[in-house]
């Protein structure tokens, strides 16, 4: 019994601590790395990453400068993440590439050291005094017994420019004095080798060009200057708007959208960018649109979507894909468009083209505007779009001697009630999208809502008549003959831009980019102007004076009446490159004469068909029909190609006389937005016959037919007007009578239109008393308490009950 007791206890003492009821506790397990029973062990550091940015093309330093801390990473021989404890990093060339050990910065020159005063170690970097021998070290970083990989550090000069151009052959490297990178032995041959880009070309859709430069320091640009293979590894970036190109690791640029940019380069790590050279993407040739597999004309079901298709080709003959470009219409009103398709909403006509505007599209630097044809527009072909059928028509009646606005909306065939406005206007526009006219005067801008016919605001600051509003209905133009200023302002209300003068006349472009603006600089010289988004302002020099404006359809410019001739001005500039430079800088003079004839107009405008311009003189009663040819779906001239000149445009007027019309001023030329038929307002004195409405059918080569229109009753001249959106009526307010009346346009399916005047239905009496101009002063021209001449004339189209 002694002895069970006595080997318990020693069991007791001899047994681990540890031990459990289920038995003992295992030694950690040793995994090798081959597998097997022996050798490196998982989890033991195996290799070392260093700076992983910096491993294929290093960092580059100038003298004095100091690098970017390093950083190092572990892993195992099975790529696990291990730590260690601290790193040290070494250099392969003290002399010129001092590091500093603890964090891998290396130092183009020597660190201080030991600088005492209480200055840190590693905080200063000195300068070789002379030029070091070698321009690069190799710097690695150590950690339990690895070694990372190495860090090429180029050492060099500071650098004073870069410069894009042409590779030096490669049999030439090793004797040319002034290479390029090609040359160097760091460079990376890239896969398919891309041919170098020269700058004085443009490279179609996805082609690639190889990127060659040529590094200097000293601030110079000889040979005796060139440090290229001294620095390291150039990464280039496009700088610029859209997405023009795109550029890899290896210097390779792929041409994506047309247009051209600005090329920067930075050298390997040093953080320093400049601009190095230029890129031109291939501009668009030709736009060619279709619609239904035709160019048109095309019959489109109202509320029915109708899609268009460009077909784009660069100036080298191959297909762009993926453009931006912007679909416009001439008709936002009935046939809107913000897009590729287009749905009519009410019955009319537009004219739908697709447009490249450098602002989205085709775009360059403004002193490279013209330069292989990026910067510049285009223009497709127009398509004519019908929307059959009838709408209704909501007409605002107004006068320049009245304080009141008189609706009728033809829907309920119901008198209007007279709106009093708080100025008499002497303008009055309503907007593409229906809702909102704009009334200017010399007190205030008035806004009235023609959805709900209610004044919705008075701007006392913008005074002055509205001349046009954008038709996206986003922009209005207005002058001030007070303070000598024309003014782009928003929608809200907003002065967007101001420019010195006072205008008579304006119009935008479809797409709502451009407008022009006719009238006087604040000295009282005639003045152009054109207002661009992506140029700004342009006053055209030595313009003659222009008294109404007329944008081309497709828009490729616009004509312009003027007092003893008519001009064509083209949207394309004339482009004059320096005889230096590359690339070279282009000086554009924009919105050149394109067209001239010695044929006076006072007022003109342009059929939506694209085949005419129309234009009235009131000193020789004449109708103009300007039959022209547009250089269409033609991108604009190269520099180096035929220039602008006065036959860029062709035109071919004809006269019409206006007999038996004694006016004193033509107030306006209106075609139907069909292009079918149009009507001349003017002011004058009534001849024997009664009041006539000159009624003209356009014909091709401007051999139309004018006839009258006799009106009814006293009426003496028409001298305003405007069609409905349907084109079926045509609406004139007439002196004389003081009336509005109704002229019904009827097209025959074979035949010629007619035009009589609808007496059941009209004439309207809006009655419109002669106004106080809100100052309690009687307007000029009128008595207080008498009817006056409903001058002003908008439309909108609403939906028929019938």
């Amino acid at each position: 019994m002694r002895r069970l007791v006595s080997l318990a206890v020693l069991l007791f003492f001899a047994i681990p601590f540890g031990l459990s009821v289920s038995g003992c506790k295992k030694a950690l397990t040793v995994v090798y790395c081959n597998g097997g029973d022996s050798g490196p062990e998982v989890g033991q550091v195996a290799t070392i990453t260093l700076s992983p940015t910096l491993a294929t093309y290093g960092e580059s330093l100038s003298y004095g400068q100091i690098g970017q801390s390093l950083s190092a990473s572990a892993q195992d021989c099975k790529g696990n993440s291990v730590s260690v404890r601290s790193y040290i990093y070494a250099t392969s060339n003290m002399a010129i590439a001092d590091i500093n050990p603890s964090t891998g910065q290396v130092c183009s020159g020597l660190w201080n050291r030991f600088s005492g005063g209480g200055i840190a170690d590693y905080t200063t970097c000195n300068p070789p005094t002379a030029t070091p021998p070698g321009n690069i070290a190799y710097v690695t970083a150590t950690g339990e017994g690895a070694v990372s990989n190495a860090i090429p550090v180029y050492i060099h000069p500071l650098v004073t420019s870069v410069v894009l151009g042409s590779a030096t052959p490669q049999a030439s490297c090793s004797t040319d004095p002034d290479p390029s990178t090609n040359c160097c032995a760091y460079t990376q041959t890239a896969p398919g080798n891309p041919t170098p880009y020269d700058q004085v070309s443009c490279v179609s859709q996805a082609q690639t060009r190889q990127l060659v430069a040529r590094v200097y320091a000293n601030g110079g640009t000889t040979p005796a200057d060139n440090i290229t293979c001294e620095v390291g590894h150039l990464n280039y970036a496009p700088q610029g708007s859209g997405n023009i190109a795109s550029i890899d690791e290896n210097g390779v640029i792929t041409a994506n959208q047309p247009g051209s940019v600005t090329i920067t380069a930075s050298i390997a790590q040093s953080g320093t960018s400049s601009a190095v050279g230029f890129f031109s993407t291939c501009p668009p040739k030709s736009i060619v649109l279709t619609a239904n597999g035709s160019t048109g004309p095309v019959n489109q079901n109202l509320n029915n979507d109708l899609p268009f298709n460009a077909t784009v080709l660069d100036t080298a003959g191959n297909t762009i894909t993926g453009l931006s470009l912007e679909y416009n219409s001439t008709n936002q009103q009935t046939i809107p468009t913000s897009s590729n398709t287009i749905t009519p909403v009410f019955p009319g006509t537009a004219n739908i083209t697709a447009v490249c505007n450098p602002g989205t599209c085709n775009p360059s630097s403004f002193s490279q505007i013209g330069y292989l044809g990026n910067g510049v527009p285009l223009t497709s072909n127009g398509i004519t779009v019908n929307a059959a059928g009838t709408s209704s028509t909501v007409l605002y009646i107004g006068s320049t001697q009245s304080q009141y606005l008189y609706p009728i909306d033809f829907t309920t065939n119901q008198p209007g009630s007279q709106l009093k406005l708080p100025y008499v206007p002497n303008s009055m526009v309503i907007n593409e999208a229906g809702t909102t006219i704009y009334l200017g005067s010399p007190q205030a801008l008035m806004t009235v809502s023609a959805t709900n016919n209610t004044l919705t605001s008075t701007n006392t600051t913008i005074v002055g008549p509205v001349l046009t509003v954008s038709p996206d209905s986003s922009t209005i133009v207005t002058t001030d003959p007070n303070k000598k200023t024309i003014s782009i302002i928003s929608a809200s209300g907003t002065v967007e831009y101001t420019y010195g003068g006072v205008a008579n006349r304006a119009q935008f472009s479809p797409d709502s980019q451009t407008v022009y603006i006719t009238g006087v600089d604040p000295s009282g010289a005639p003045q152009l102007l054109v207002h661009n988004l992506f140029t700004g302002w342009t006053p055209v020099a030595a313009a003659p004076a222009y008294t109404d404006i007329a944008v081309t359809v497709p828009h490729a410019g616009a004509y312009f009446a003027g007092t003893s001739l008519y001009d064509g001005r083209s949207y394309c500039p004339t482009t004059t490159l320096a005889a230096t430079g590359t690339p070279p800088v282009a000086t554009n003079v924009f919105y050149p004469l394109a067209d001239e004839k010695a044929t006076k107009v006072d007022r003109i405008s342009a059929t939506t068909d694209g085949e005419h311009i129309l234009g009235a003189s009131a000193t020789s009663a004449t109708l103009q029909d300007i039959a022209v040819t547009l250089p269409i779906t033609t991108e604009c001239p190269q520099p180096t190609g035929t220039p602008i000149g006065t036959s860029y445009f062709q035109s071919t007027p004809i006269a019409h006389p206006l007999t038996g019309v004694t006016a004193t001023a033509i107030t306006g030329v209106l075609p139907s937005t069909n292009s079918a038929v149009a009507f001349v307002t003017y002011t004058g004195t009534a001849p024997s016959t009664g009041g006539q409405l000159p009624f003209y059918i356009p014909a091709a080569g401007g051999n139309g037919t004018l006839s009258f229109v006799t009106l009814s009753g006293t009426a003496t001249t028409p001298v305003s007007g405007v069609f409905s959106s349907d084109n079926l009526t045509f609406y004139t307010g007439t002196a004389g009578d003081d009336l509005v009346h109704l002229v019904n346009i009827t097209y025959p399916t074979s035949g010629t239109p007619t035009a009589v005047e609808n007496t059941t239905l009209g004439p309207l009496t809006p009655n419109l008393p002669c106004g106080t101009g809100g100052q309690n002063t009687p307007v000029p021209a009128c008595t207080a308490g008498t009817i006056v001449t409903p001058n002003l004339l908008v439309q909108r189209p609403k939906k028929s009950t019938q």
